[in-house]
């Protein structure tokens, strides 16, 4: 399997069970990974594969528009994102606040997912 990844992107986000977490934005850094079929590479078809532009534009649209209380809910989401209408067949995704506490540079979760 061959596999795209997309590091230390930042989006905006809603997430949180704060009062302040749920008015107020914040940013978010994703690492995700997930296969794409052999045949893209063989045929160097461009059809063949997952658009890593669409699913970056995707992830930022729907983390505009949504609140969750968990980084587990929100990667969750992510990933079924992924698997269900990219059709992606296996997903890693690491997901983190940023400077959210007093001398710590993030905090956050990792996920991986397959269709199996």
């Amino acid at each position: 399997m061959d596999l795209i990844f997309i590091e230390e992107m930042r989006v905006e986000a809603l997430v949180g069970i704060f009062e302040r977490e749920k008015i107020a934005p914040q940013t978010l850094e994703i690492n995700l990974t997930f296969g794409v079929p052999d045949e893209a590479a063989q045929s160097d078809d461009i059809a063949r594969t997952i658009r890593y532009d669409e699913v970056i534009d995707r992830i930022r649209t729907e983390l505009a528009t949504r609140h969750f209380n968990l980084l587990e809910t929100l990667g969750e989401y992510v990933i079924h994102l992924l698997l269900n209408e990219f059709g992606a067949p296996w997903v890693r995704i690491s997901i983190a606040k940023i400077g959210i506490m007093k001398g710590v540079r993030r905090v956050g979760v990792q996920i991986e997912r397959s269709r199996t």
